[in-house]
Order: C-alpha cells, then sequence, then structure tokens
C-alpha cells in the first residue's frame, strides 16, 4: 500500500477531524466565477468497420507521443497543442481535458484546435471519433488493463454488470465551472444539481449500445445509476436543499467504501465494504494519509463533483461540434447569480428525477417543460458569453432546435 512513506507531501492522518479538515480546504475554491473548463471523452472506432474492436496497439500508435502512461508507460504523454491532455478510459475511450479559460470563447477555440489535431492523428491511422454517449456497435471489453481498472472491475461486479458497461462503453461529456465566491457556492452547488435532470434529458445521446436499442434515452447514465450509490449519487437533494455543501460533501466521502488500494504490486483490491471513515477507524493495518484520501475521492463519481471547482459529469458525449450547446447553456446559466437562482426555480420541481431523465429523455413532459425553460433562459443570456458572431449564430440556432423539441414534447 502506498502510503506517506511514499510520498513527500502527504501527511497520516490519525483521526476524522484531520480528514474534515483536508477534505474542507480542497472542496470548494472561492473566487470571484470566470473560468470554464471542459472534458470530453468519445469512443474510438476503426473508420471502415465502427464495430471492429480497436486494440491498445493501435491506439498506442496513433496517439504517439500523447499516448497517456497508462497505454504506454514510456510515453512522454506530451499536452496536444493548445494544452490539452490525453488519456484514455479502460474501454479505449478517448478524453481530452482542457486547461480552464477566462471566457468561454477562448475554451471553444482552443478545444476545437486540439480536437483538430487528435482527429489528424486518429485519421493518419484509420480510426474516428465515436457521436454518442454509449458505443452503438460493441459490447463492453476491456482495452487498457491497470491495476486500478482491474479493481473497479471487481468492485463494480458485485454490483452487477451495469460497471463493465460504463467502464468499457461509455463516454461522456463534463463541464467544469469556478465555485464562486463564499456567498454564491450553496446557490451554484444546488443549481449545478437541480439543472442536471432536464439538461441531461435535453442532450441525452447514448439510446444504442451494442447494435440495440436500450429502452433509455441514456444508457449511458442508466449504467452510472445502477453500479453503486455509494460513490454515485448525487451528493445534493430537494429533500436536503439545506445542507451545507462542505459538509453533505465531507459525509459523503467518509461513507463511500474504497473502490481500490494502492499497493506496490497488482492487485488493489480493497476489502468489500470498507469505508474511508472505517480505515481512520482503524479498520486496516496502515492509516491513510491525505494523498489516500486525495485518492479515494477520484473514485468517487456523483453527477456534480466538487474538485475545488463544479465538475458537472452527467451529460452524454454529443456528436461533432455539438458539445460547444452544452457547454454554452451552462456558462450562460450560472453568468450570475440572478440567471443561477432563476435556472434554480426553473428546474427544482424535477431536480430529483435523474433515472426519468435517463429512461425517457425529453418523452417526459416535466423534463421537456423544464428543459424549455433553462434553454430559453440561456438564449436570453447567451450574449453575455461574447462569443464570435458565426460562433454565437451556430450555437444559438442549436439552442433553438433543442428548445423546439423540448417545446413539442411539453405539449
Amino acid at each position: 500500500m502506498v502510503t506517506s512513506s511514499d510520498l513527500d507531501r502527504s501527511a497520516i492522518l490519525r483521526e476524522s477531524a484531520a480528514a474534515v479538515r483536508h477534505l474542507a480546504r480542497i472542496c470548494f475554491k472561492t473566487g470571484p466565477p470566470t473560468h470554464t473548463g471542459v472534458e470530453l471523452e468519445w469512443t474510438v472506432h476503426d473508420a471502415a468497420d465502427p464495430a471492429r474492436p480497436v486494440d491498445a496497439t493501435r491506439l498506442r500508435a496513433a496517439l504517439g507521443r500523447h499516448s497517456p502512461a497508462t497505454l504506454d508507460a514510456t510515453s512522454p504523454a506530451e499536452p496536444l497543442r493548445h494544452g490539452g491532455m490525453v488519456t484514455l478510459e479502460p474501454g479505449g475511450q478517448l478524453e481530452i481535458s482542457t486547461p480552464p479559460r477566462p471566457s468561454v470563447a477562448a475554451l471553444i477555440r482552443a478545444t476545437e484546435a486540439d480536437i483538430a489535431q487528435v482527429t489528424d492523428l486518429l485519421a493518419a491511422a484509420g480510426l474516428v471519433l465515436g457521436s454518442s454517449g454509449i458505443d452503438p456497435h460493441r459490447r463492453p471489453r476491456p482495452v487498457v488493463e491497470t491495476p486500478r481498472y482491474r479493481a473497479m472491475r471487481g468492485a463494480f461486479d458485485r454490483h452487477g454488470p451495469a460497471g463493465r458497461t460504463m467502464m468499457y462503453s461509455t463516454a461522456g461529456l463534463q463541464i467544469c465551472l469556478d465555485a464562486g465566491e463564499p456567498d454564491q457556492v450553496a446557490d451554484r452547488w444546488a443549481a449545478a444539481h437541480a439543472v442536471g435532470p432536464p439538461l441531461l434529458a435535453a442532450f441525452a445521446s447514448a439510446a444504442r449500445h451494442a447494435g440495440r436499442r436500450t429502452g433509455w434515452a441514456s444508457a449511458r447514465m442508466a449504467a452510472w445509476l445502477a453500479i453503486d450509490p455509494a460513490r454515485t449519487r448525487p451528493v445534493w437533494s430537494p429533500s436536503r436543499a439545506g445542507d451545507d455543501p462542505t459538509d453533505a460533501w465531507v459525509s459523503y466521502v467518509l461513507a463511500a467504501p474504497l473502490l481500490c488500494l494502492r499497493r506496490h504490486s497488482a492487485d488493489w483490491a480493497a476489502p468489500p465494504g470498507v469505508t474511508f471513515a472505517d480505515w481512520l477507524d482503524g479498520a486496516l493495518p496502515q492509516p491513510p494519509s491525505t494523498d489516500d484520501l486525495d485518492y479515494h475521492v477520484s473514485t468517487l463519481f456523483p453527477p456534480v463533483r466538487p474538485r475545488g471547482y463544479l465538475e458537472l459529469r452527467y451529460l452524454d458525449a454529443q456528436p461533432d461540434r455539438g458539445w460547444r450547446l452544452p457547454l454554452a447553456v451552462l456558462t450562460a446559466l450560472f453568468g450570475d447569480q440572478g440567471t443561477v437562482r432563476e435556472a434554480y426555480t426553473i428546474a427544482t420541481p424535477v431536480a430529483h428525477r435523474w433515472s426519468a431523465a435517463a429512461r425517457h429523455g425529453l418523452a417526459d413532459p416535466a423534463l421537456a417543460a423544464a428543459a424549455a425553460g433553462l434553454l430559453d433562459l440561456a438564449l436570453t443570456t447567451l450574449p453575455r458569453l461574447e462569443l464570435p458572431a458565426s460562433t454565437h449564430d451556430e450555437i444559438r440556432r442549436g439552442i433553438r432546435q433543442r428548445l423546439a423539441a423540448a417545446e413539442r414534447r411539453d405539449q
């Protein structure tokens, strides 16, 4: 097990109070909400036969010096030209994580350039990026194997097959927003959760998996919801709207079972059912460190995860340039505190309906009505993003199309 003796900046945690203080320091970094980031995932396919498996060797050859260490331990893992980092999920899904930018326009420009670079690298190897939130052609299969991924698979298998579907077949779109000033955090935290179900419904793109229709608008979110509620359920809910965000997150983290334990071996399996709170209480031979706690946090996957900023994890991957639409919608909705509160008011009646959003999408009238309200609000505040005229017009048209679809479903 890796402990503080291996990591210079890691401190041993002797009591739960120390863990609480550590989490409270890092979960919400407050300040003016000016930066936005995005993390984009795609399934990767053979250009001629999208149902053909793509193995690690082919991905390694395509990505070259941009290959992550999980794919090639000798790779320099160079960033893309505009700073995006390439990683791979267990099923070979490719992810680009961007540095945060002070404007949405700058974020879009840099991200589009990095996507173009990756697209060219893949094209030279006869590969293309997918266009939906779950692999529509292939069944789940491992491509990248690490001790962490093997431990995850073992832990998720105890809950059924959904874990393998999530690990090997799904692709999401994550929007990262600043937590805001201290007096804004609670409102932004609540709104980030509340708008989740209607925006999941509006941008669901994962109805077909492994050659068949699934019966879900977002089979990707269905897989997440079926894995392990202790690490995937929302931290916030309307029934607990008054909870302090930091207290709620700390309780969530400490109550979650360990997914894996890092060791100097290939076996990272954790004892079933042991929570981080149990570890602090002496359930394992060695006490945890702050680094162990930080790593544990990285194994928790709620729809909104505080990482200093707010990481919104509930959207499906979008086709082509469609990722810019939910990015623009969310940044417009979170542009000022008044709009945040208005978005919260619109979404609160359906804020608990994660499963219905994943199952029915905009076919659910209540979700469609909330989605229409949010999209209309985003349209009114879109000019504040100060996008280039051509980008603004294209995104405006795309949002209007989504709005029209939501309004039709609401009737």
